[in-house]
């Protein structure tokens, strides 16, 4: 079984590896039913999708309907003023087929202006805390993607007391000495306020750049077992990190498995060995 950390303030025991799932964006309904059964055999007990992801909420919620919810439910809000978000995080209610999410999350806040809009008067945060004094949200996080995200999600927590973030992070990424940094600060500040702090990317290859895309995710990922044993150990190896999972249905069983096999950190000469091998460069430069 996939180990369990709490997650942040919200006192909720979720598994370390959260269910990424943008991965439901473009699947059937019954490609969505089988990864969620076998992630929650497995024992996550938290998935993470947005309003963005195609038919992910409609695959979550037709789920929800047929089962009950025995997981703690977060999505996310694009947008970034108040009416259009809060009518969002209705939409996102009724196609997930409950009356309550878990945890909110304004959804990659990173871009200056749009960041402005967002925490300032008449913004998506506004909606955020309306949703929750109605009792339509529990919890609230940010989230974002980028070289720049640390440094604007440790601004965020200055504006407001956010509940979780989440940012991207793996080995290929913390080569960078800059973003290692930002991130390491920013972890330092949500260890101290004890808000979750969930990493996505972990299985980056390379950019997809002149390669066919085969898979539904951002990134050419890690396919070989063996290769994605290092890659999630390497983030789980983190104390108080969560992993979500790779925005692709046929990855995910592998994420998985190399989670519950998860007991150490991999050794530095082993992940310097993977970048070598394989040709590993970043997503972000």
């Amino acid at each position: 079984m996939i180990a369990k950390l709490t997650f942040g303030r919200t006192g909720h025991e979720s598994s370390r590896v959260l269910l990424g799932a943008a991965a439901f964006g473009e699947v059937s309904q019954a490609q969505a039913d089988e990864s969620l059964e076998q992630a929650l055999a497995l024992g996550v007990n938290h998935v993470d999708t947005a309003a963005s992801y195609g038919d992910a909420e409609l695959r979550i919620g037709d789920w929800i309907r047929r089962h009950g919810r025995p997981f703690f439910l977060a999505t996310k809000t694009g947008e970034r003023s108040a009416q259009a978000a809060h009518d969002e995080i209705r939409r996102s209610l009724e196609r997930l087929h409950v009356t309550q999410v878990d945890l909110l999350q304004l959804h990659n806040l990173v871009d200056p202006q749009e960041w402005e809009t967002a925490l300032g008067p008449g913004g998506a945060l506004e909606a955020a805390i309306r949703a929750r004094e109605e009792g339509l949200v529990r919890f609230i996080g940010v989230t974002g993607h980028g070289l720049s995200v640390p440094v604007m999600h440790r601004r965020a927590l200055e504006r407001f007391d956010f509940d979780s973030v989440l940012l991207p992070f793996s080995y290929i990424l913390a080569q960078n000495e800059q973003y290692r940094h930002d991130f390491e600060a920013l972890f330092t500040i949500c260890q101290a306020r004890n808000v979750a702090v969930q990493t996505i990317k972990s299985l980056v290859h390379t950019p997809w750049g002149g390669h066919a895309r085969t898979r539904a995710t951002w990134y050419r990922p890690l396919e070989v077992q063996a290769d994605i044993d290092l890659a999630v150990g390497w983030v789980l190896g983190h104390a108080g990190l969560f992993l979500n999972s790779a925005g692709d249905v046929h990855i995910l069983p592998r994420v998985l498995d190399a989670a519950q096999r998860f007991t150490a950190p991999p050794a530095e000469a082993e992940m310097q060995a993977l970048v070598t091998r394989l040709g590993m460069q970043p997503l972000f430069t």
